[in-house]
């Protein structure tokens, strides 16, 4: 079951992680930034019974975008933020994040290896 409300917080180190993803081989592609929109509307618009806090996701990666964050410091903030808080990841939110982290990084010239070590991170975090 999926809980229907997530703390602010929730969706920004979604933004956080997904941002990471799409940063990883230092460039972001048109094509990662539209697969995330998809993700959105695909995985986490149903969660908030609208799109109000999904928003939260797209406006946090925008920021980071504008700010040119670094893949590694977004990466490790999302990680320490999913450590703090494991009632917030059920089964169903992780397969979730799993399909989003993996549609973006799949968007462009498929995975390159940068974003198949974040990947892999990812799966270690998400299995623990």
């Amino acid at each position: 079951m999926l809980p229907t409300e997530q703390p602010k917080e929730f969706y920004e180190n979604l933004g956080k992680l997904f941002y990471a993803l799409a940063k990883a081989d230092k460039n972001i592609v048109p094509q990662e930034v539209a697969s995330l929109q998809n993700s959105i509307r695909n995985y986490w618009v149903s969660l908030d019974d609208g799109n109000a806090a999904s928003k939260l996701i797209q406006e946090k990666f925008e920021l980071l975008q504008q700010q040119e964050k670094k893949a590694k410091d977004c990466f490790d903030e999302f990680e320490a933020f999913y450590l703090k808080n494991p009632p917030l990841f059920s089964p169903e939110i992780k397969n979730r994040i799993w399909k989003t982290a993996d549609d973006i990084a799949a968007s462009f010239a498929h995975k390159n290896k940068s974003e198949v070590i974040l990947l892999n991170k990812l799966k270690l975090l998400l299995s623990s």
